[in-house]
């Protein structure tokens, strides 16, 4: 199984990448690529780039990611209550390719994670409206909450409510992969 893992920041100490990378290291007989979204900036959308210089590179390199995998585990950074800048300009220029969905009717697990308590849920919410129409079927959501209280590097989880959640929905996950 080819897995697609990236976070939805491009921050070098993105919090919302640990957990992916952590998400990522549960499927341990899987081929994961652990995506970093500095790697793919790109000129902000809009009509008239596209019109004058087309469709980046990189975005036909981050579609061909989304395609080659069999699952994707996304964790969405929460900025100001929607995306992150870095995610939605990829998000835009993607749905600019001819023929496509964003997410190539890709299974999803979708996550996020904020030092608030919050956990990042609107960003959640609004991703989850929106997969239908992107191509993106989400298999399962996680929220953690205050990331610094309820995590620790090279451990995970710390709050037992939380990391029997997480383990219930990776659990959830691969048996839906199977099937």
């Amino acid at each position: 199984m080819k897995i697609l893992a990236f976070a939805g920041s491009s921050s070098k100490k993105s919090i919302n990448k640990k957990l992916v990378k952590f998400a990522a290291s549960q499927f341990e007989d899987a081929d994961v690529e652990l995506l970093d979204l500095h790697d793919y900036e790109m000129p902000i959308y809009s009509s008239d780039r596209e019109e004058t210089d087309g469709i980046p590179a990189k975005a036909l390199e981050f579609a061909e990611k989304i395609d080659a995998a069999d699952l994707i585990l996304l964790s969405l950074a929460e900025h100001n209550s929607s995306y992150s800048t870095a995610f939605k300009n990829i998000f835009d220029w993607v749905s600019r390719i001819q023929g496509r969905k964003h997410f190539g009717g890709k299974d999803v697990f979708l996550m996020s994670t904020a030092t608030g308590p919050g956990g990042g849920k609107n960003v959640v919410e609004a991703f989850t409206k929106r997969a239908p129409f992107s191509g993106a079927e989400i298999l399962e959501t996680f929220i953690l909450p205050r990331f610094n209280d309820n995590f620790i590097e090279g451990q995970g989880i710390t709050d037992p409510d939380k990391a029997a959640e997480f383990n219930e929905k990776i659990l959830r996950v691969k048996q839906q992969l199977v099937h």
